[in-house]
């Protein structure tokens, strides 16, 4: 993600700162079924009744960034076809990976890496803002995240509008074009100004007219709000201030409280439109010092709470966002902003709230001085990972993983990502019931290839999770009890999450198979009876 402007934030490349087959007769003898024989359905328990225990569920994802061609796509100006391989690429790696999410950089300066009557095609597609690219990247990228089994959460820049030679060639139906007053520049840079409602009147109107119209998983935004301090410059919003800041005394407190009410006002629309699309933000990792606020983290750097006026503590406490993925991009150790004790500080703000905590994860920085060798990323995880809050990971930058970062993230992938992962729940009632239904038709054959599996589509199924189990485990299946169906489909027997109704196992173990579908809230569907491709 961006980065800060501090001695404890590491500056990155250019524009990285924005950014068992014996117990077969038994089992038969229990009810399992055959390959191709679970047809009709069986009365089975909703695996969302497991959601208490579940610990197979894990945020796994990774940056997808588009300002500056950072992540994808690699240069501007590439074809259609050229730009939706790259992006089948980078999907692709995404789930060779061991990811279940991608955010994808859809509004990086008030633009759109998707079609919008709104704002203007984004500059990085083709070269020039208000290019057509000939295609919609956004509906590709989710259709072709979701085929895969990945979710795909849709990254807002909310107000930031470009570096100067940006505001230079702004594209005639810019909005900023048409209204010149809602633009602040600052240290070179162009911002829309939070202090004017009807800038975040626009802005949240840009972000639901992409929930409304497209199939995405999440929305998000990263930790640019007012823009990071610079040394001899003022944010000149004088105007907005004499016009709407009467109820304040203080310019920062009112500041704070435009963002606050933006992001309230996010979280409620998108609550009313699609309950089951999670809002989440990236704040810089330190809200504020205990030197000064009690209620702060044992650091010493820049507070977001003051420099960017991003009051994520009250996001927490007032519930107006669903996960909080903190940029925690210093190692263990580090005096002036120690990873554990951040990691700390941020599992007791969520603690009790509903909140979802996953940490963001610095693989821009792998071989850097504390941050080389095939330990560079896993030392974090080895800290974060028993921290009971602590519900997941996103890297910066997407291209990290498969550049610099290689040889650390497959030590990671070794040592935490060696099973798959379901997404994490949406914020619903521990005792929700699942939209859908058991999975039918599932059929097994194996051959000189794998295992093939394939099912029917079930109305409402958002993905489906395929596990093996062994003859104990299916025997526990089929027998119903919820107790036992819990126990059995195990993160240890998840081989995979996909969008399609088939799979293919590859892999040299056996036993049978069950598959599960996953509804829009990702709330676990019940358990049909196993199926053995060698009975």
């Amino acid at each position: 993600m961006a980065s800060g402007r501090h001695s404890t934030r590491t500056a990155p490349r250019p524009y990285r700162k924005w950014a068992a087959f014996g117990a077969a007769a038994a089992v038969i003898a229990a009810g399992y079924a055959v390959a191709g024989a679970a047809d009709a359905p069986a009365p089975g328990p909703g695996a969302s009744l497991c959601r208490a225990a579940d610990d197979k569920r894990e945020m796994r994802g990774a940056w997808l960034t588009t300002v500056g061609n950072i992540d994808w796509p690699s240069e501007p100006g590439l074809s259609a076809e050229e730009q939706q391989a790259e992006l089948d690429a980078r999907l692709d790696e995404a789930a060779e990976l061991g990811l279940n999410t991608v955010f994808l950089h859809v509004r990086p300066t008030t633009d759109a890496v998707y079609e919008s009557d709104l704002e203007p095609w984004s500059r990085y597609l083709t070269g020039e803002q208000g290019g057509d690219p000939g295609y919609d990247p956004l509906e590709y990228a989710v259709a072709g995240a979701h085929e895969r089994g990945l979710e795909l959460h849709a990254w807002f820049n909310p107000y930031r509008v470009g570096i100067s030679s940006d505001l230079e060639t702004l594209a005639d139906d810019h909005p900023v074009k048409e209204h010149p007053d809602w633009m602040v520049r600052y240290g070179g840079e162009g911002f829309l100004d939070p202090g004017n409602p009807e800038v975040r009147a626009w802005v949240t109107d840009v972000i639901m007219d992409v929930v409304e119209r497209y199939d995405i998983d999440g929305v998000h935004f990263d930790d640019f709000f007012y823009p990071y301090p610079k040394d001899g410059e003022e944010f000149d919003d004088d105007a907005s201030w004499e016009a709407h800041g009467g109820d304040f005394d203080d310019r920062d407190d009112w500041r704070r409280d435009n963002v606050n009410r933006f992001v309230a006002g996010i979280h409620e629309r998108i609550e009313e439109e699609k309950p089951w699309v999670r809002f989440g933000i990236s704040p810089f990792g330190i809200w504020r010092n205990a030197g000064s606020d009690p209620a702060g983290s044992d650091t010493d750097g820049l507070e977001s709470y003051a420099a960017q006026h991003a009051d994520t503590r009250t996001w927490i406490q007032d519930g107006t966002i669903d996960y909080v993925v903190p940029q925690l991009y210093w190692e263990r150790g580090f005096a002036a902003a120690d990873y554990e004790v951040l990691t700390d500080w941020w599992a007791d703000q969520v603690e009790g709230t509903g909140v979802d905590l996953y940490i963001g994860q610095a693989a821009y920085r792998a071989g850097e001085p504390g941050w080389r060798g095939e330990s560079a990323l896993s030392d974090q995880l080895d800290y974060s990972d028993s921290v009971e809050q602590v519900g997941g990971d996103v890297y910066f930058s997407f291209t990290s993983l498969t550049e610099e970062a290689a040889e650390a993230f497959g030590h990671l992938r070794e040592e935490y990502y060696s099973d798959p992962a379901l997404p994490p729940v949406a914020d619903v009632a521990p005792d929700t019931d699942p939209e859908v239904g058991e999975v039918r038709g599932l059929s097994a054959e194996t051959g000189e290839d794998g295992t093939e599996l394939s099912w029917k589509e079930l109305d409402g199924a958002r993905s489906y999770a395929v596990y093996r189990v062994g003859a104990d485990q299916a025997e526990a299946v089929a027998s119903g009890d919820i107790e036992d169906v819990c126990e059995a489909l195990t993160a240890d027997a998840l081989l995979g999450v996909t969008g399609t109704t088939s799979w293919t196992d590859r892999s040299d173990g056996e036993g049978a198979y069950v598959v599960t579908a996953l509804d829009r809230y990702r709330i676990e569907g019940p358990a049909a009876d196993p199926v053995d491709p060698r009975l």
